[in-house]
């Protein structure tokens, strides 16, 4: 029998050591940002009034085999013109009954709130965690690249999802590459003005450089398809921790006669130490944090913007340049990149350019409701 419980963030974290073997390249969330993402009561989400959302698991004789989150961001929709509803956090084991039962749960959900669509993976986050692996399962995932296995898709299409939005993730050898590649005239002139200033992302100013790259995230994605600008209550809710793993060496933040008009975002790998503690942070987490610092050789960029007003003059490139520099002055030998649609050539090159190779293949899959 399948029990379906709403708003269990327990259970619904305890899924994974049921649903997946031990070697898979599953890496958890952190159980305290789960919780605390999944608390309506602390997440801006809700608290701002912009957004909904319900937790549901599955439980089959009290083992939890399944979750997923409905989540409906009425901010988004406004903005788009949709009446569109996501589902995320969207994990379970290969059982189709466990998955048309918590798939019916968040679609009865977000039609009885008058949704005409259900699409996902789609974990409503500052750095919009997107998508459902397609392609390239043996490849683990960098921190914030969502992984899922083979039978995720399979039993979306088999409940009458179908795979729309194609992105892909990737990863950059820095042995491989000279970033000496990326200057062209444009780049060489930016970095030869002093109007440019290239701000550290550090601890002391971190709360300063966290609201440029907001800005610059807000600006330069603007017309991106499905993007929503976060507020700053958001940003600061979703990105803040990133005090505490920041490495100021790898990351940007750039000004132009004072305002901000171009950032990248890079912090080291924690997924290894993640998968190893399970998620947790017992007594021996600090231990093992201390050394994974010292030990990690895998950075990923969460992501790179440039204001619109800077579009095309080169600022993208020579921000790369400086970051991938800095990377491999600082003994980082692989930089992962976050997921660029299909739709986005400029990105797309830009990464080709700066010898990325695809690491994950994604879809987001959708469905409409009918009443």
């Amino acid at each position: 029998m399948i029990e379906i419980r709403s708003s269990d963030r327990k259970a619904a974290f305890a899924v994974i050591a049921n649903a997946y073997p031990a070697d898979s390249t599953y890496v958890p969330p952190m159980w305290s940002d789960f919780d605390r993402m999944l608390d309506p009561a602390r997440n801006p989400l809700m608290t701002q009034g912009h957004g909904r959302f319900e937790l549901f698991t599955a439980l089959r004789d009290g083992r939890p085999l399944g979750r997923i989150v409905a989540t409906i961001h009425d901010a988004s929709n406004a903005r788009h013109g949709t009446r569109r509803a996501q589902f995320g956090y969207f994990d379970c084991a290969d059982d189709p009954e466990i998955a048309a039962a918590l798939l019916r749960a968040a679609e009865n959900w977000a039609r009885e709130r008058g949704m005409a669509e259900l699409v996902g993976n789609f974990n409503l986050t500052a750095m919009q965690q997107a998508g459902v692996v397609t392609g390239g399962f043996d490849n683990a995932p960098f921190t914030d690249m969502l992984w899922s296995p083979p039978h995720i898709a399979r039993l979306l299409e088999a409940n009458g999802y179908a795979a729309t939005f194609p992105m892909t993730t990737f990863r950059i050898d820095l042995a491989d590459i000279d970033p000496r590649g990326l200057l062209g005239p444009k780049q060489q002139g930016i970095l030869a003005d002093p109007d440019y200033r290239w701000m550290p992302i550090d601890r002391r100013h971190f709360a300063e450089r966290l609201e440029d790259s907001r800005r610059i995230l807000n600006d330069g994605f603007d017309t991106n398809p499905m993007f929503v600008p976060p507020t700053a209550e958001e940003y600061r809710f979703q990105a803040g921790d990133m005090m505490w793993v920041i490495d100021k060496r790898i990351s940007t933040v750039v000004h132009h006669k004072g305002e901000p008009v171009g950032a990248i975002i890079a912090i080291p790998d924690l997924n290894p130490l993640v998968k190893a503690t399970g998620g947790r942070m017992g007594l021996s987490f600090p231990f093992r944090f201390l050394r994974h610092r010292w030990t990690n050789r895998r950075a990923v960029i969460v992501y790179q913007s440039v204001s619109r007003a800077f579009h095309n003059r080169g600022l993208n490139g020579a921000m790369l340049f400086k970051v991938a520099s800095a990377l491999k002055a600082a003994g980082y030998a692989e930089l992962g990149g976050t997921w660029i649609a299909d739709v986005n050539g400029p990105s797309l090159r830009q990464a080709e350019k700066a010898g990325a190779k695809p690491l994950h293949r994604l879809h987001l899959f959708a469905k409409p409701l009918r009443d």
